[in-house]
């Protein structure tokens, strides 16, 4: 079991991804009202959500609170190695931040003991 335990009373916005994140939190006036999320009105509104790290080179899984002034990392876990190896094929050697794929949310939640 990984540090994610700690975090299992948060709520999760599971199909957040980065992108979104971005236009919702950092991009004024360029939201959908009709959206899965609508836009952010004020600081008080908060998003958390993962996304998987790649900038180091191994992928790695942030856990990120964000509100309109900050994004917040709660926590960094190493992805196993069949997952990261899974994850490595599909995108190759692409350095970013990206959204997680079903295998890697599917595990985050069982790490969360939200299965």
């Amino acid at each position: 079991m990984s540090d994610l335990k700690a975090f299992s009373g948060h709520h999760i916005d599971w199909n957040l991804s980065p992108e979104h994140a971005v236009t919702m939190y950092l991009e004024w006036g360029n939201n959908d009202w009709h959206a899965e999320y609508p836009p952010v009105r004020s600081k008080d509104d908060v998003s958390t959500y993962f996304v998987v790290d790649t900038w180091a080179g191994w992928p790695v899984v942030r856990l990120v609170r964000r509100n309109s002034e900050h994004a917040e990392e709660l926590a960094t876990v190493a992805l196993p190695e069949q997952l990261a190896n899974s994850f490595l094929n599909e995108y190759g050697d692409l350095k970013g931040i990206f959204e997680p794929t079903p295998e890697i949310k599917a595990w985050l939640r069982k790490e969360l003991g939200h299965e």
